[in-house]
């Protein structure tokens, strides 16, 4: 098989690893905080990846602590959120940030646009509209999920800085994930610990988790926060960013599979028009210019 066919292989189970995340962590809220999640999947993350550690260079432990703490703002939003909707929607309104990468990029940075930006936002608006339509109105948990995509979005464009900037000597993505793994669970322990029983009531919920969700807490940590990274980094320098998007882009139609085979979660016939309409509006949000930066998808 081709190398660029097997890359395209690589980024898809990578979206397929992270459309299954949403539904997991959907479970695990209801018995865990969302601190409590993120200590856990990305302490148990970092332990994976120790043995990068010791190898990791002054950039890399900058620009990955950088990182790790926006990435930990984004996650505890998006969790927060996912607790007080659904998993559904969580998905469809976190891949978003597909969408507002360019627009960042566009406001911020004066990159230019094309029409089809403008276009994506038209489709991705009337996406939203049909998909609540039918289902609850917007409700916090779906302001909080929005306010996260949108921190994934900064994320996107750091990462996009970090690598214009180390270009001369680039830097390791897989020892990068581990500067990211260690900030994520730090700054989860650091806020637990100002919170009233912390760090007790993380050990009570903890060790009160029944098997089925440590099974959960392991996948998320060993293939959606590890595996994923060495699958993305390899998948990426054989596959284009303008494919490799269209492919990240899908990530919320696995959510929706596996939350409908998982958890019985379903959408109605309007509610799955409006999430066609966000999906074409991801893919099509990704011709918009050459001066646009790639975008991606995070998952939970």
């Amino acid at each position: 098989m081709h190398s660029r066919h097997w890359g395209l292989l690589a980024l898809l189970t990578v979206t397929v690893v992270w459309g299954t995340t949403f539904p997991a962590m959907k479970q695990l809220s209801d018995q865990l905080q969302p601190l409590h999640i993120i200590a856990l999947r990305f302490g148990l993350a970092s332990l994976a990846l120790l043995p990068l550690l010791p190898g990791l260079r002054a950039a890399e432990w900058r620009w990955g602590l950088g990182l790790g703490a926006l990435n930990f703002i984004a996650f505890w939003l998006q969790i927060e959120g996912l607790a007080l909707t659904s998993s559904n929607r969580n998905a469809f309104v976190t891949g978003l940030n597909v969408l507002m990468v360019p627009l960042l990029a566009w406001a911020v940075l004066r990159r230019r646009l094309g029409w089809p930006i403008w276009a994506a936002c038209a489709l991705a608006l009337l996406g939203l509209r049909l998909m609540f339509y039918e289902d609850s109105p917007w409700s916090l948990g779906d302001s909080l999920t929005l306010a996260s995509a949108l921190c994934f979005a900064l994320f996107i464009l750091a990462m996009e800085a970090c690598a214009q900037r180390n270009r001369a000597a680039p830097l390791r993505s897989t020892r990068l994930a581990a500067a990211v793994a260690l900030a994520m669970c730090g700054g989860s322990l650091l806020a637990l610990l100002v919170q009233e029983g912390g760090w007790a009531l993380l050990h009570q919920r903890a060790s009160a988790l029944a098997v089925g969700g440590w099974v959960a807490m392991v996948y998320l940590a060993l293939a959606a926060s590890v595996l994923v990274v060495v699958l993305q980094a390899w998948g990426q320098q054989r596959v284009d960013a303008m494919r490799s998007a269209i492919v990240y882009g899908l990530e919320p139609v696995f959510a929706a599979i596996t939350a409908w085979l998982l958890i019985g979660e379903r959408m109605g016939p309007v509610a799955l028009a409006g999430a066609g309409l966000l999906v074409a509006a991801l893919m099509l949000s990704q011709l918009g210019g050459e001066d646009a930066p790639a975008a991606h998808t995070q998952s939970p």
